[in-house]
């Protein structure tokens, strides 16, 4: 391993080690209030927390590396050294922002899993699993469920409100707080509405067509965990508005191939390496990409009896997964899925006005390997 690859290897655990330590001091302040109204409020961050731990935290380490990149560009350029120095933020202030980014993200993952009613994340009990185990005090059949869904919604609440505060609360030029409470109200209201489409969708409200699909994943997954940490770190570099849409639009093509390759995951993938529910998407009728090009084919109406039965057996689930591969949806997907990245690439290289940093750029294409061929 060379030098430069271990440097790299260290600063990227540091940022990791950081964030870590801003989450747990989260929780550490919420216990203690939350220690004056019982002992089931207290389990339920500290159940909440854990589920936190051990997360890739994707988010909060792109904004800081794309920010510390971004500091690098300001060094290499002599007239505007002396400007960002002044003015920068101090690097605690910019882990605070990365660990709001990853409090909505956690927010947003318990809302999901009671939409979805799942109970299981990366192969263990989500929150709900584990509020939910049988209990010998359950007054009525299901109570225990209800009471873990509800505290699901209430956690993923506490998170969203401690969200806000790590952005309102940070030390930061006021114009500079202000944009970044702009784009996370901004954010907010962008991934509701995916998820509101999302649902949609796959309750037979929403027609199904793939322009619809195709919006509804940039706004549920690119708008919050590609364009948000990429464009707060613009922000806290004090960068320009055409920087900003130019990451922005990256974040976008970044964040509709990692969807789509979830989406590939979750029909094709192993359930032993990803985690996940298997043939939970099939189950639940989720109208992803793969399922718009299934539509248009002949062999639809043969998928359509297995496709969204909640109780779809094993040997339905395989037969269903075989004839989407058969009939060429899962090529289709991974042609999308190419496009995005081909259209990523091109903005990278493009060198006019507003042009992303090479020290940027190079951050950026270290996801694609993550997103390229990821099984997890």
């Amino acid at each position: 391993m060379s030098t430069t690859t271990v440097q790299e290897s260290t600063a990227h655990a540091r940022l990791r080690f950081d964030v870590e330590q801003e989450l747990h001091g989260l929780f550490t302040r919420s216990r203690a209030t939350a220690s004056g109204y019982g002992p089931e409020l207290t389990r339920l961050l500290s159940l909440t927390e854990r589920q936190i731990q051990g997360g890739k935290l994707l988010r909060p380490l792109l904004l800081l590396e794309t920010h510390r990149a971004l500091q690098g560009a300001h060094e290499t350029a002599p007239s505007g050294l002396q400007a960002y120095r002044r003015r920068a933020p101090e690097h605690a202030e910019v882990v605070r922002i990365a660990a709001g980014i990853e409090a909505l993200h956690a927010a947003f993952l318990l809302h999901d899993d009671v939409i979805d009613g799942d109970v299981v994340r990366r192969g263990q009990p989500n929150l709900i699993g584990e509020l939910a185990a049988p209990s010998d005090t359950e007054a009525r059949p299901g109570a225990a469920r209800h009471w873990a869904q509800t505290g699901g919604i209430l956690a993923g609440n506490l998170l969203l409100s401690a969200a806000h505060q790590l952005f309102a609360r940070a030390a930061l030029p006021a114009h500079l707080r202000i944009r970044l409470l702009d784009l996370l109200e901004h954010t907010i209201l962008e991934t509701t509405a995916g998820e509101f489409t999302d649902v949609g969708l796959s309750d037979g409200i929403v027609t199904p067509d793939l322009s619809t699909v195709l919006a509804m994943t940039r706004q549920k997954t690119a708008s919050y965990s590609f364009e948000l940490p990429l464009r707060a770190a613009v922000i806290l570099a004090d960068g320009s508005a055409e920087l900003e849409a130019r990451l922005r639009a990256a974040g976008s093509h970044l964040g509709v191939a990692y969807q789509l390759q979830d989406d590939l995951l979750s029909a094709f993938g192993d359930a032993r390496t990803h985690g996940k529910d298997p043939y939970s998407d099939l189950r639940e009728g989720k109208q992803t990409a793969i399922v718009c090009f299934a539509r248009m084919s002949s062999a639809w109406p043969q998928l359509a009896a297995d496709f969204g039965d909640p109780h779809l057996s094993f040997e339905g689930a395989e037969r269903l997964r075989s004839g989407l591969r058969d009939c060429g949806a899962e090529a289709f997907v991974r042609g999308l899925i190419q496009d995005q990245l081909t259209a990523f690439d091109a903005l990278l290289s493009d060198g006019e006005a507003g042009a992303i940093p090479p020290a940027v750029a190079d951050v950026l294409r270290a996801l694609i390997a993550r997103i390229d061929g990821r099984q997890s």
